[in-house]
């Protein structure tokens, strides 16, 4: 069994994509557009046929999908869930978490817990809640 995230952007699915591939190296798998639906039912769905109908991106092993959705459907704003993102070190945690924050709301800087040498979470511009923590050696 395997559960995927969606993310719905409402409309700005591209223009997030795009974001974590500059932030952090995500790499696109998949970006169909309304437009390119071989039903020509849905091709219609959309009022703009170039917003994103379904995408696949990797960041690091984790697979992630976005959609711009359905207009007629309330795009509900992403809340109650968290991305967490694991660096290597201090250094591309700090990296990560600058990128990621660009534009978006900072709600605990990096500092030092007693889990990790830095964690810090924050909401980015499109709405996603992330926290980034170092990795920690396995025992």
């Amino acid at each position: 069994m395997q559960i995927q995230t969606i993310l719905a952007f409402g409309g700005h699915s591209e223009a997030a994509i795009q974001f974590y591939q500059a932030a952090i190296g995500a790499e696109v798998q998949v970006m169909l557009r309304w437009k390119d639906s071989p039903d020509p039912a849905m091709r219609t769905v959309s009022s703009d046929p170039e917003k994103i109908m379904h995408a696949s991106f990797r960041i690091g092993d984790t697979i992630l999908m976005a959609t711009d959705g359905i207009e007629t459907l309330a795009q509900p704003d992403i809340k109650g869930i968290t991305l967490n993102l694991e660096a290597r070190d201090d250094s591309e945690a700090r990296q990560l978490f600058a990128a990621l924050s660009n534009g978006g709301n900072v709600q605990m800087p990096l500092t030092k817990t007693f889990w990790t040498s830095l964690s810090g979470m924050l909401t980015d511009r499109f709405g996603v809640s992330w926290m980034v923590n170092v990795a920690q050696p396995a025992s």
